[in-house]
């Protein structure tokens, strides 16, 4: 019998010895017990490491500004769920009931998660040179085509820019919700532009990540109306 992540093994760029670990991964917590928040955990802090390393050499003239700027680009969300679906990992998720019905296989924040956690799987299944090349090969064409300047700033950053251009009062932030346990927190931020009369939301494994697609949101309904 051929086994369905063989495939997606070979899309990663690397074949477990403990399977284990890769199903795992790929488990929600509405599913199991055991799942993937932990990986998830550890996956982040390897990813933001490697990246900033790189970084670091690639670019010996940047200032820290700038660094910090390329890495938030490459390890946001939206660049996560981009390198979810080349890998087509919706397709071998494993989710509870609630989130199957509610097409939980699409949600973003479940394909970010299942991407950091992959990481920290392949980390514990091999080690810290291993996963470091696979994921610099998964990032190799955006980090050849990455310039600093501008279009790496994120998007708290372009939203206030944007206003000040304007000579228009800046968006407050506030925290609505946390929901979750301690160790795995969801943060809902609206973001509001009272002069504007125009209120946005995010959500976030932190503060700053839900602030973050806030701005975004308000971003984008500023630019396109």
């Amino acid at each position: 019998m051929i086994n369905p992540l063989n495939k997606l093994s070979k899309s990663l760029g690397y074949q477990f010895n403990n399977e284990e670990l890769l199903e795992q991964a790929l488990t929600h917590r509405s599913a199991k017990s055991v799942h993937n928040e932990r990986l998830e955990f550890l996956g982040d802090s390897i990813l933001s490491f490697v990246i900033a390393e790189r970084l670091y050499k690639q670019f010996p003239k940047c200032k820290e500004g700038d660094l910090s700027r390329m890495r938030s680009t490459l390890v946001r969300g939206e660049t996560l769920v981009e390198l979810a679906q080349s890998f087509a990992i919706s397709e071998y998720l494993t989710l509870g009931p609630g989130e199957l019905k509610s097409g939980g296989h699409r949600r973003t924040s479940i394909l970010e998660d299942a991407v950091e956690a992959i990481i920290g799987a392949i980390y514990l299944d091999s080690d810290m040179p291993t996963i470091k090349g696979i994921i610099l090969a998964w990032y190799d064409e955006r980090l050849k085509n990455l310039k600093p300047g501008q279009q790496q700033k994120d998007a708290k950053t372009q939203l206030q820019e944007w206003l000040q251009g304007r000579k228009q009062e800046l968006p407050l932030y506030q925290v609505t919700s946390i929901t979750g346990k301690d160790h795995k927190q969801t943060f809902s931020v609206s973001c509001c532009i009272e002069h504007l009369d125009k209120t946005t939301h995010g959500k976030g494994s932190s503060r700053r990540k839900a602030e973050q697609s806030a701005a975004r949101a308000m971003l984008n309904q500023l630019t396109s109306s």
